[in-house]
């Protein structure tokens, strides 16, 4: 009995076969010089069935760290012997990724316009030629961000409240920190659960920057939930020592007033009820405020600028009820990255 032939992949006219790789550029628009933009994916069409999965990045245009995860999971040699299809689109807002800005020209964020119109403004469009085009067509997804300019996060994968299987694959995954978080109007997220597509969204590092911890997270993450999907082969790729830490709620502690801060705490440090995790002073050094933590927990973010004004959020903190135990699986499987060898052919950071 003869195995059964995989059809060719076919997206915007390109066809690409069984057992091939190729980059298809999707027109999106022309700058105002005629210059055409596209939505640029790369597609990998295994010669074995399997399931269709996106992971897509820089949805805002100033999350580099999601495109440098994009560029090392594509260069992995496990994606040589793929079962089903990979597509992946490392620059999802071309306008923003060229101006370093977080929103399009229109200042619009495109993770608040979906599910997009093909009429509609320059972000609508954009919204719904991603998500006709590339999530519509895939039974899984994953989709990578960062904090903003000037603020940090903890690896950390959020998921949609109440879906087994997105917390089985969230604890798959293996970033530290599993958080809740409910679907907003207009984002990925929900549109891709109302198109029946599960996705899980993954939050680390800061905007504009490269962070090696959160790469090395991202990639080993992706590759463990496309192996438990049976898509890839397990040799090389390690399970987490020990499970996520999965917090229920979350909140930001903002400065008590405006001026100077000096913090004491990092992202993936504990706290505990009480404890002082800054101090915000005036330039003269006359007048201090602290900051303290009214919940004990994890830090899974946090401000960098040292000069804030009144109000401003400065730790993320997810709520725990052994802030002790946490700090020890943080610290396990941040551990466990830097005995990874499998990505260690790029050393570019």
């Amino acid at each position: 009995m003869t195995a059964e032939v995989r059809k060719p992949f076919e997206l915007a006219g390109r066809r690409i076969a069984p057992g091939q790789r190729g980059t298809i550029d999707l027109p999106v628009s022309s700058l105002s010089d005629h210059t055409p933009v596209t939505m640029s994916c790369h597609v990998i069409h295994g010669k074995r069935p399997g399931p269709v999965m996106f992971v897509s990045a820089a949805i805002h245009g100033d999350e580099v760290i999601g495109v440098e995860i994009v560029r090392r999971l594509l260069r992995t040699p496990t994606l040589d012997r793929l079962a089903g299809t990979l597509i992946a689109v490392p620059i999802v807002n071309t306008f923003g990724f060229l101006n370093q800005s977080r929103y399009l020209p229109d200042r619009r964020d495109l993770n608040r316009c979906f599910p997009g119109s093909p009429t509609g403004s320059l972000a609508a469009r954009l919204a719904y030629l991603f998500l006709t085009e590339i999530v519509q067509r895939c039974d899984f997804g994953i989709d990578l961000h960062s904090a903003a300019v000037q603020r940090t996060n903890l690896p950390q994968v959020r998921i949609n409240p109440g879906s087994d299987r997105l917390t089985h694959m969230a604890e798959v995954f293996g970033a530290p920190v599993i958080l809740p978080s409910k679907q907003r109007d207009g984002s990925l997220r929900k549109a891709a659960a109302e198109s029946g597509v599960d996705m899980l969204l993954y939050e680390a590092g800061e905007g504009l920057r490269f962070d090696e911890y959160a790469a090395r997270t991202g990639v080993l993450g992706i590759l463990r939930v496309m192996n438990e999907l049976g898509m890839v082969a397990a040799r090389g790729i390690t399970k987490p020592k020990m499970r996520p830490i999965r917090s229920k709620t979350s909140f930001w502690l903002r400065a008590p007033a405006g001026g100077l801060v000096r913090m004491f705490k990092q992202s993936g440090d504990t706290v505990r009820i009480g404890e002082v995790l800054g101090i915000v002073s005036d330039p003269f050094g006359e007048n201090e405020s602290e900051i303290v933590a009214s919940e004990a927990g994890i830090i899974v973010g946090r401000s960098n600028l040292p000069v804030i004004n009144e109000g401003d959020a400065l730790f993320h903190i997810a709520t725990l009820p052994d802030p002790v135990k946490a700090g020890e699986t943080v610290g396990a499987l941040a551990e466990q990255l830097d005995g990874q060898p499998l990505f260690d052919e790029d050393e570019i950071i």
